[in-house]
């Protein structure tokens, strides 16, 4: 009758946890008891005191394949992902080569995760100037949203956008109702102090100025407001636009804000010179500065909070120079999504129910998923984690699925172990062995 019941004495469920068994049939949740049933004749698995959650949604990751699979590829990122207890990631249209910015280059996007997907993945598609032809296309073969930069991104072949270029595709991805993620970097008119010391991470934070990504916010808060666009504001890390985005809130625009682990858990203080495995763009803020980011994220002001894990190889982050002005801007975290937030946010005392809405529910949303993900509840999707919160663990290299070693989380003490994490009621992962690969899907928004 059913497949699979899980038991556990804290259940989350939404706004509340609590004991529960989870009853699972076909993939998908088809009813949440007290007690177990007399007739029930399938596996049971007890928890015990370990947390029963949705599993995590990523919707910021950079996969970079096809084409430089050199930096990671869907075989090592959804693998991290699934042990991090995340069984659902949404791919970034930049790093692969070529670009998700034509239905062509889409194609051989999804030709490329075929097979290789050890976590569900959807795909984000990216505006450059003069794709706006491109945009019904991606639409129709099922990208979730798209992708723009204010900024160089980094990769030539992903040009940042102006306000003109955004006001060609607005309508139309607000007319289907899509979301446009925007990094939010406008360098025009504020100039940087340039650099004397390329190893000093002070003068690279001062290289990035806050006035940027407020400059940029505003901008984009404008734009949704004239367009009625879903507009989402991806990696916040300056708490100077946190003003600006509660009055556009306020007013009810259709805006949603995310910031990153790296921007809560670490601090621009304890970063040392030549650390360049902590450089991305924006950059880590001080810890008066990341305070009010928790403040905003506990408030619901940000709304959930994604990795943005964009790895490269060892060569491209300057490790032996140790030069934040040359080094790949990129934090690889994508197996650590959980713990390290959790390790931060136990100190702040937020609970598991917080951690479900900022890890599951709410990226559900943004991917436009809310209706079959992110939530134990009846006809959901029995996407599920296992989790020992009090458990901790050291970040050591061989513990690691990224394509490449390299994190600022090496060598933290970690709260928070996965402990089992489930596809559609199947058991994947399992006290640190993968038990059944392969078993992600390609998620697009038209199916």
């Amino acid at each position: 009758m059913y497949q699979l019941a899980i038991k556990s004495n804290n259940t989350v469920t939404p706004g509340k946890m609590g004991p529960a068994i989870v009853l699972i049939k076909n993939g998908l949740i088809v009813d949440i008891l007290d007690t177990i049933p007399a007739d029930v004749d399938c596996e049971i698995i007890d928890a015990g005191d370990k947390v029963l959650m949705p599993a995590f949604i990523d919707p910021h990751v950079h996969i970079n394949e096809p084409g430089r699979t050199d930096w990671e590829g869907f075989d090592t990122a959804t693998r991290s992902a699934i042990a991090g207890g995340i069984t659902t990631v949404v791919d970034m249209p930049l790093n692969s080569s070529p670009v998700t910015t034509t239905v062509n280059a889409f194609h051989l996007k999804l030709a490329a995760a075929k097979d290789r997907l050890h976590a569900n993945s959807g795909f984000w598609g990216g505006v450059i100037p003069g794709n706006e032809k491109e945009m019904e296309g991606l639409i129709n073969a099922g990208v979730l949203g798209f992708k723009a930069f204010l900024t160089h991104s980094g990769i030539d072949e992903f040009p940042n956008v102006s306000e003109a270029d955004l006001r060609r595709v607005m309508p139309i991805i607000a007319k289907q109702g899509l979301p446009l993620l925007v990094h939010c970097e406008l360098v025009d008119g504020v100039a940087p102090e340039i650099p004397s010391d390329p190893r000093s991470y002070a003068e690279y934070l001062s290289s990035r100025p806050a006035a940027w990504e407020h400059n940029a916010v505003d901008m984009m808060i404008s734009l949704c407001e004239e367009f009625n666009c879903r507009v989402h504001i991806v990696h916040l890390s300056s708490a100077g636009s946190l003003h600006s985005i509660q009055k556009a809130k306020e007013r009810g625009l259709p805006l949603t804000v995310e910031t990153g682990q790296h921007y809560l858990y670490f601090n621009a203080e304890d970063i040392g010179d030549g650390q360049t495995a902590f450089k991305c763009a924006p950059p880590i803020r001080q810890k008066s500065n990341n305070d009010l980011l928790w403040q905003a994220l506990g408030n619901g002001l940000i709304d959930f909070v994604a990795t943005d894990h964009s790895p490269a190889p060892p060569e491209l982050k300057e490790l032996q120079s140790g030069d934040f002005m040359k080094a790949w801007g990129g934090v690889a975290s994508l197996q650590f999504a959980f713990p390290a937030l959790w390790t931060a946010a136990r100190k702040r005392n937020f609970s598991m129910i917080d951690m479900s809405a900022w890890l599951s529910e709410k990226p559900a949303t943004l991917a436009g998923l809310e209706n079959s993900k992110g939530k134990i509840a009846n006809g959901y999707d029995a996407d599920l984690v296992v989790v020992d919160a009090e458990k901790s663990f050291r970040v050591m290299e061989q513990i690691i699925h990224h394509k490449h070693k390299i994190t600022p989380y090496l060598n933290n003490e970690l709260y928070g172990v996965i402990e089992q994490t489930y596809i559609g009621g199947l058991n994947v992962y399992d006290q640190g062995r993968f038990t059944n690969l392969q078993r992600g899907n390609i998620i697009t928004h038209n199916t």
